[in-house]
């Protein structure tokens, strides 16, 4: 049996060509992310590691232990005092301190780099970074930049670099040299710049020193010197020998390979479950065509047991030499995706590409499994028929011919009720991430009644659309008929191709929806075309440091600026000295600088509002609030407190509200996110705990969660009350004039801001813009690795086609004999093919709307429904391609086939 199993494979071996390619391909992707994500591990973990160990051991700060109810204390960096301590130990050669901080640096433009400004930090000699590419700078005018920030700001070696100082003064460096500070999180969000430490202190005011890097002297080992620092340092530090911290941080970049690895697997996992899908129906097909054959073997004494596994001997080499060759594709597209892919990840793979055991085992081991239970039930059914019961010709293609049944049918009705009863159970419970999880049981469920009704589904489909096509001509109403002879067939072939349909159509209906909610929420709550906000520094510590006029005039002004917020307040304003001016320091009872955010000068409001082209300017100030009403504030001990200054509530910012309007906010009377009102409703009064003393609000209106508004909105007039200090925006909103020139207003704003390099400006459309594309370079992301997954299907239905113009060679030729044209024959076959096509990507993309539009609106709330028509359409257009170009080959060969050698054959 065995040799005969193996001479029908060779005799046979092109109709199972579609097969192996269905399997290398699902193997390719399988080993080819194994490969890519271990080079990738390996060459990031290099890279922390090639500088973590340049020296011999690393002390960093001790994080102070969590106490339970009191905010996360701060590590305490180490002094001068300490540095010399360590350099003083025999055991050490040389040790340097790294003084870390944050500065302004501006880009080619005279604008702040970044969201957040970046690391300002001095590299010493014993440091476990060193210059990439020229050297470190060695002068007080002279400056080295991550690779990754030259990278984003177009800076070289030899240009001119201009940062700000403490004064917010412009400073010019050369750059001398880039570092690369690869995957450390400290410098890979933000990025960073090096300069002497002279600089350091002048411009980033740093407490102390973040890292101390030692070099151990001659002799002595690493483990020694990290134990020696150890003991000298005490409590206050961590001490790891650059072995060891760059293992640490190694751990946290394999976790996210991880993450990666797992993404890129699901997409793996996919494409294999629609090779099983192909590798079943293709041995179903092959099975059922040889019933004759294998009712021979058993006529001349072969058992029912030596079939099977013959078939299985025939499934398991089928699937090894699959699995072998999609091993060796996927070695190869591991390593091309390192080495194109790696850069674009922000990392250079210096490593050597890594093929380790789990790439090859997981693929040969999967692929040949996969195969061999795919067809085990072929297997089983190729020893169920009686041998002489087979031997007759119209037992040909037993088992595929069968209809369907009605338990069939009640089942697949009853599959297909659970899953909606499971979405209605979603919306019933409102919003929830917990509701992602039954959308997609309900999804998977369904996907079941689809594989279930799949042959009454084709025949009532092929019915429905074939009404209009046996009108067209000969080929097409033959097409249609052939199109549910074997509606089982026809159904397994074209599942396939619904999973990959049904993906891609809810991938793109999710992302739709969330696009079309995000600008309808954007014009609708944030009616405005620019906001103006600060750079994010979390190093900032005093309130409006951007202000820089402190001229005896300008503190007059600050102080009639105050003066006019507080209009109505009698006396002066309690916690605000005397000649206290915006944007400097101010100082409130204790004399503790306030910790906040940077704010935005006045001026820039003041010049915004002078323009022709602007039509509205308000403010946001924030702040927070302990609650006295226990219950309230949601997970949190404060609330956030928040007011929009010279805004209309209700016209010039909007939301949807729980109870009340939005309009009724007045002096007295807040406006509480759901989230954080707990038990409490209009009406209600909610007590604010202030530095100033105790607010008492009425609640006036509850706005639900994810809308502009969040914690407690108040009025302008019950902010000044509860923070005096905070004078000036967080935030500005402008909406241009009716009819200004977007250049006009593009230009008025951008004036305003010309003298305050750190405030960044964004348009709102921009960031529709930019978040569409976002969106888009997600999808077709997504789509290209599901493609995978299509192409594999079309190789299905292309096989499933060949086999069956090899089952009907004598129709076709009867067919031919009777005057149809070879190009009739041709444009018949494909026609059938497009149909099965259609079908499944009708069903997929049926499927994918309604499971796509179900999870939107389980995470987002106020959802609006967006069913992308341009890509549903594309994509219907490339199911009609692939169409085609699966029944190009068994089109060619049946009408190349001779007719009188077809009639004959048998």
């Amino acid at each position: 049996m065995l040799r005969t199993t193996l001479a029908g494979l060779r005799l046979h071996k092109s109709r199972y060509v579609t097969t192996v390619l269905a399997i290398l391909l699902g193997v390719m992707f399988i080993s080819g992310t194994m490969v890519f994500a271990d080079t990738l591990k390996a060459s990031y973990e290099e890279s922390v590691m090639g500088s973590a160990t340049g020296v011999d051991a690393i002390a960093t700060p001790a994080e102070p232990e969590y106490v339970e109810g009191e905010d996360p204390a701060e590590a305490v960096a180490f002094d001068e005092e300490q540095l010399e301590r360590v350099r003083d130990l025999p055991e050490v050669a040389s040790a340097d301190g790294m003084l870390e901080g944050r500065a302004v640096l501006l880009d080619a433009e005279g604008r702040a780099v970044g969201f957040m400004p970046p690391a300002a930090v001095s590299l010493g000699d014993a440091s476990r970074f060193s210059a990439k590419e020229g050297r470190l700078p060695e002068a007080d005018d002279e400056i080295a930049l991550a690779t990754s920030t030259a990278s984003s700001t177009g800076f070289e070696v030899g240009d001119t670099v201009t940062m700000l100082d403490a004064d917010q003064e412009k400073r010019d460096f050369t750059l001398t040299g880039l570092v690369n500070f690869g995957v450390d999180p400290n410098f890979s969000m933000a990025g960073a710049t090096v300069l002497t430490e002279n600089v350091v202190r002048e411009i980033a005011a740093p407490q102390g020193y973040s890292e101390i890097d030692v070099v151990a002297a001659e002799g002595t080992d690493d483990e020694t010197v990290a134990k020696a620092v150890e003991e000298e340092l005490g409590a206050t530090a961590e001490v790891a020998t650059g072995t060891e911290f760059g293992e640490e941080l190694a751990e946290g970049v394999g976790a996210q390979t991880e993450v990666l690895r797992i993404a890129l697997l699901l997409f793996g996992v996919i494409a294999m479950f629609v090779a099983a899908i192909v590798i079943y129906n293709t041995f179903a097909i092959l099975i059922a065509q040889r019933q004759r054959e294998l009712a021979l073997l058993r006529c001349v004494g072969a058992k029912r047991g030596q079939v099977f596994r013959s078939v299985l001997t025939e499934s398991f080499v089928v699937g090894m030499v699959s699995s072998i060759l999609g091993v060796l594709a996927g070695i190869g597209i591991g390593m091309a995706g390192a080495r194109f892919a790696g850069p674009l990840m922000g990392t250079d793979v210096t490593a050597s590409v890594v093929i380790g055991p789990g790439a090859v085992l997981s693929g040969l081991l999967l692929g040949t499994l996969m195969t061999v239970f795919s067809a085990l039930v072929p297997a089983m059914r190729a020893t169920r028929v009686a041998p002489l019961a087979a031997l007759r010709t119209s037992a040909t293609a037993s088992g595929l011919e069968k209809g369907t049944g009605w338990v069939r049918v009640v089942f697949g009705l009853l599959l297909f009720a659970v899953s909606a009863g499971l979405i209605g159970l979603t919306r019933m419970t409102g919003p929830d991430p917990a509701g992602l999880f039954i959308v997609t049981g309900a999804a998977l469920i369904a996907f079941v009644g689809v594989v279930v009704l799949g042959p009454l589904l084709v025949r009532g489909i092929v019915r429905l659309v074939g009404v209009p096509l046996r009108r067209v001509g000969v080929p097409s109403m033959l097409a249609v008929d052939n199109s549910v002879r074997n509606p089982r067939r026809a159904a397994t072939a074209m599942i396939a191709l619904t999973v990959g349909a049904t993906l891609i159509t809810g991938y793109s209906v999710v992302s739709a929806s969330l696009e079309s909610t995000l600008t309808k929420t954007l014009d609708e709550q944030f009616p405005v075309d620019y906001q103006i906000s600060p750079q994010f520094n979390p190093d900032e510590l005093t309130v409006g440091q951007e202000e820089t006029e402190t001229t005896e005039e300008g503190a007059e002004e600050g102080v009639a600026g105050t003066e006019e917020g507080l209009e109505g307040a009698e006396g002066p304003v309690e916690g605000i000295e005397e000649g206290a001016v915006e944007g400097t320091e101010v100082a409130v009872e204790d004399e503790e600088p306030l910790a906040a955010l940077a704010t935005i000068p006045s001026r820039v409001r003041e010049d915004l509002e002078k323009e022709s082209t602007v039509s509205k300017v308000f403010g946001v100030r924030s702040d927070s609030a302990e609650v006295a009403e226990e219950g309230v504030g949601g997970p949190l001990e404060s609330m956030p407190v928040s007011t929009y200054v010279g805004a209309d509530m209700g016209t010039d910012l909007t939301a949807d509200m729980v109870e009340g309007e939005l309009s009724d906010l007045e002096p007295g009377r807040v406006v509480l996110s759901e989230g954080y009102a707990g038990g409490m409703g209009v009406g209600d009064t909610l007590t604010l705990v202030t530095p100033e003393g105790d607010l008492e609000l009425e609640i006036a209106a509850i706005a639900e969660d994810m809308q502009s508004l969040f914690g407690a909105t108040v009025s302008e007039e019950d902010f000044v009350r509860a923070f005096p200090e905070r004078t000036q925006d967080d935030t500005l909103m402008i909406r241009g004039a009716e009819g200004a020139d977007s250049a006009e207003l593009r230009e008025a704003v951008y004036s305003a801001v010309d003298d305050h390099p750190t405030l960044q400006v964004d348009s709102v459309a921009e960031m529709k813009n930019q978040f569409s594309q976002m969106m888009d370079i997600a999808f077709y992301t997504i789509a290209a690795m599901l493609g995978l997954a299509i192409i594999i299907a079309v190789f299905g239905i292309s096989n499933t086609m060949a086999l069956s113009v090899l089952e009907r060679t004598r129709e076709s030729a009867l067919l031919r004999a009777l005057g149809l044209a070879r190009g009739q024959l041709r444009r018949m076959l494909s026609i059938e093919a497009v149909l099965l096509c259609l079908i499944g990507a009708g069903i997929g993309i049926a499927l994918g709307v309604v499971f796509g539009w179900a999870a939107a609106a389980a995470v987002l709330p106020n959802m609006v429904f967006a069913a992308p028509a341009g890509q549903i359409a594309v994509f219907i257009a490339v199911s009609v391609l692939a169409g085609l170009l699966a029944a190009v080959l068994p089109a060619r060969r049946a009408a190349g086939t001779s007719i009188t050698g077809a009639l004959a054959s048998e």
